[in-house]
């Protein structure tokens, strides 16, 4: 396998990881519709036997909303780390970046500008 197989395989499983993605962020946006739904319609201050159990329970759903985030945002990187090592990074593109504002980043500029 060359080189241009092996960078089409790692951006082919990064497209698929992103597909991914996708799919559990659908998934994760129902269930916390269904959550929010029935939060409003059946818990109430009067529900828990003090303050302090509204609060636990609220602080406990707000942690798992962070460990989802904090999840995607490690494939996220991961992905980043792949995209990095297949395109292609010069040094002319280095010192432009950021210093000229036409630039995206490293590879990516806006324009015929040499």
């Amino acid at each position: 396998m060359n080189r241009e197989q092996a960078y089409l395989r790692m951006l082919s499983s990064t497209a698929n990881m992103q597909w991914n993605i996708a799919v559990m962020l659908e998934a994760k946006a129902s269930e916390a519709e269904k959550m929010r739904s029935w939060f409003c319609n059946h818990l109430h201050s009067h529900s828990f036997s003090s303050q302090q159990t509204q609060l636990g329970q609220s602080l406990q759903m707000h942690d798992q909303v962070i460990e989802v985030i904090d999840g995607i945002t490690k494939l996220n990187q991961g992905m980043v780390s792949i995209i990095k090592a297949v395109l292609p990074q010069n040094e002319d593109d280095e010192e432009s970046f950021g210093n000229s504002g036409d630039s995206f980043g490293k590879g990516f500029t806006f324009g015929d500008k040499k």
